[in-house]
């Protein structure tokens, strides 16, 4: 089934929420806790703490001693979008669960990857213990892509299958 035209703007409208989320919760970080010690949510577990990130996710690249200037990040993350947006087209006709993914990933890639361009960084402001800081486009992320491997997953799953309810 072809995706309509109102289909597609409320796809957009979609992506824009997303990434307006996601930069109400950083300007929210930059304006509360920057300059301040962290606020525990859980304390020993969650704390919101304000962090600049120059690198890639989970600064990676640092523990690799890569240092990229931030318009190769930049064009870098823009890339990664564009490739995304074009798998996502490329998909116009697919179920509606395969457009909630593709619209989580893509409202997390464009909120970053505005954050690089506006601020040559990406503000990061959650903190789970044991976990590199992160911020709501991540979780948008890593969200998209859980669910189209579960969509995925179902899909290639047939109809029926699975344990025997008769327990046999």
């Amino acid at each position: 089934m072809k995706t309509s035209r109102a289909g597609v703007l409320a796809l957009i409208a979609c992506v824009a929420g997303l990434v307006g989320c996601d930069h109400a919760t950083k300007l929210a970080a930059e304006t509360s806790l920057r300059d301040h010690a962290a606020l525990a949510v859980v304390p020993g577990v969650v704390d919101l703490s304000y962090t600049e990130n120059r690198g890639v996710a989970f600064s990676a690249l640092e523990r690799l001693s890569l240092h990229p200037p931030a318009w190769a990040l930049v064009a870098m993350a823009l890339a990664m979008t564009a490739a995304v947006v074009v798998a996502w087209a490329r998909r116009r006709g697919a179920p509606w669960p395969v457009h909630v993914g593709f619209a989580l990933l893509v409202g997390g890639a464009l909120g970053n990857a505005i954050d690089r361009l506006a601020r040559g960084h990406v503000v990061d402001f959650i903190h789970v213990r044991f976990w590199p800081v992160f911020n709501v486009a991540d979780v948008l992320v890593v969200a998209g892509i859980a669910w189209l491997m579960l969509v995925r997953v179902r899909r290639s799953v047939p109809q029926g299958a699975g344990p025997d309810p008769r327990g046999g």
